[in-house]
């Protein structure tokens, strides 16, 4: 038997080696800069650090004037989707790390490239500088960046958007998940969140916040979110208001007279996901402004969405595997519905946005970018939106012109008339793509395969040069997708530019109309039960708008 004094000794020296390991006393300190790799300026970028036992760490700022955010978000359902970084200012930031070797990773929103360095951390002290390159502006280009489903806290916003380039942002103000309830400043404790480290929402009023010149918050934003009716789990879905003036004392559904109000205030109503069960019905109903072809479902981390509350339609052809849909096949899904509303005569404008602040992804990773002719103003801005002079990316610039306008533009032409319109412009991207396409009407009409030119700024550059022959009342649009080694999909999109030949009616083909149809019967069916006799109404009502364009299309 050992002596006491013997055990004692060999107990203080082991407890001496766990406080060796975990104390920062043994840990060397490394100091970051952060600069742009052409003027030398600093920048605030989003850092992750990740060590070879496959921890990520956590940075924070030198400066009593800088800011450091950590964010830590996981997808529950699939373990490798997770999202662990630090957004820091334009200030330098420190770490203390035991020895060993890390992976240093730095990014700024969608316009620099991203920058991977190991760094080997011994017993001495480091200065590490950072060089970030850009590879395109697009501000100087006339571009500016927004999203339009933020969940990060309106104090978190300054840092963040600055570390991500984004030029507008509207968080989630209001937000209620049960129907006939008020949205409060905190949704319910039944959500999957606990509360945020950042503290709870604030009601900032509805005038805009401007963190500088051309970055600016809109802080009056309402999330509808109904899982449940009357105490029980039901789903309907999500609609966003953007940029109200008001607060709302009612709750949903019925929801014609909330988007009455928020269109007497000039607010936009943003869809969020085509997938949710009472998305058709809204649209006609709720007369939706913005659809989200770039939505909280894809990430920078692993894709983890993979089943729908409804499922795509047969004729959509959409990608799947033994998991359920893939990547690209979310992808597709938004698009094909996309189109369909489309075809069916909305002229809704399409957007972006992440749930940052809830989901595993950062702030504008999903962005839409709008074209101003002039210096940034916000209000030109949210009509830039809202007609649709934009394009929506989550990776590559596609910069196109038809006839030398922007997209969101309508023209007229006379009944019976053939007319040549030319598509011009350019896609870049950090990384080569794979394929441009140029759709009307939802069906692609030409196949670009990308030149991919390298630029003198490290960008890969396809030009654009394409005439069109239409006939018919129609839209044209370009998108184009890429396919990472990673297996992962980026993709950009352009909004849409409207033909109107004569008198006659866009229509959609006859599959899409079938499929509008069929969603919204197989929701009066499954809230017959649920819903007020009101708020059903609004369901039937939308059926109602969807045959009688079925029937358009039946006569032909």
């Amino acid at each position: 038997m050992r002596h006491p004094s013997a055990l004692i000794s060999s107990l203080l020296a082991s407890l001496l080696l766990v406080m060796m390991v975990a104390s920062p006393l043994w840990a060397t300190q490394v100091v970051g800069r952060i600069v742009d790799g052409d003027s030398g300026n600093p920048l605030a970028a989003r850092v992750y650090i990740h060590s070879q036992d496959g921890n990520w760490l956590f940075v924070e700022t030198t400066d009593p004037k800088g800011s450091a955010l950590a964010y830590r978000e996981q997808w529950v359902p699939m373990p490798n989707s997770v999202e662990r970084h630090t957004t820091v200012s334009a200030h330098p930031f420190l770490v203390d790390l035991p020895a060993g070797d890390y992976l240093f990773t730095i990014e700024r929103g969608k316009e620099y490239h991203t920058l991977g360095r190991q760094v080997q951390v011994g017993d001495q002290p480091l200065e590490i500088t950072f060089r970030l390159q850009r590879w395109i502006n697009m501000q100087r280009r006339g571009w500016y960046s927004g999203e339009t489903h933020v969940h990060r806290r309106i104090s978190e916003l300054p840092n963040v958007m600055l570390a991500e380039d984004l030029n507008v942002a509207f968080p989630v103000t209001f937000w209620t998940i049960q129907a006939g309830q008020v949205p409060g400043l905190e949704p319910s404790t039944l959500r999957r969140q606990g509360p945020s480290p950042f503290g709870p929402r604030q009601d900032m009023g509805h005038r805009p916040i401007h963190i500088d010149r051309e970055h600016v918050i809109l802080p009056r934003n309402t999330e509808y979110e109904i899982f449940s009716v009357d105490g029980e789990r039901h789903l309907l879905g999500a609609v966003f208001i953007l940029n109200h003036t008001s607060r709302f004392e009612t709750g949903m559904p019925p929801v014609s007279e909330i988007a009455r109000q928020a269109h007497r205030e000039g607010a936009l109503l943003d869809l969020d996901k085509h997938s949710w069960p009472w998305s058709m019905m809204l649209v006609p109903i709720a007369g939706i402004d913005l659809y989200e072809l770039a939505n909280n479902s894809l990430w920078r981390t692993e894709f983890g969405f993979r089943n729908s509350p409804v499922a795509p339609a047969d004729y959509m052809n959409v990608e799947t595997d033994a998991g359920g849909m893939t990547e690209r096949g979310w992808i597709e899904f938004g698009w094909e519905n996309y189109y369909a509303l489309l075809n069916c005569g909305f002229r809704i404008s399409p957007t972006a946005g992440t749930a940052s602040g809830v989901h595993p992804v950062p702030l504008g990773f999903g962005r839409v970018y709008v074209h101003l002719p002039r210096r940034f103003d916000v209000k030109d801005w949210l009509s830039g939106l809202k007609q649709g002079v934009s394009f929506v990316t989550t990776g590559p610039m596609l910069l196109a012109r038809v006839d030398r306008r922007q997209a969101g533009e309508a023209r007229r032409f006379p009944a019976g008339r053939r007319q040549q319109v030319k598509v011009v412009g350019s896609c870049l991207s950090d990384h080569p793509v794979d394929v441009i396409e140029v759709l009307v009407n939802g069906e692609v009409r030409r196949t670009i395969t990308p030149a991919n030119r390298l630029t003198a700024a490290g960008a890969y550059e396809t030009r654009l040069s394409e005439s069109i022959e239409l006939d018919r009342t129609c839209w044209i649009a370009v998108r184009c997708l890429q396919h990472y080694p990673t297996g992962r999909y980026r993709f950009a999109h352009t909004a849409p530019w409207h033909f109107q030949f004569g008198e006659e009616l866009i229509e959609p083909r006859r599959e899409q109309i079938d499929e509008l149809v069929k969603r919204v019967k197989d929701e009066i069916i499954r809230n017959q039960d649920r819903l007020s006799p009101e708020a059903l109404a609004e369901f039937k009502q939308a059926l109602a708008i969807y045959e009688r364009i079925a029937e358009r299309v039946g006569k032909k």
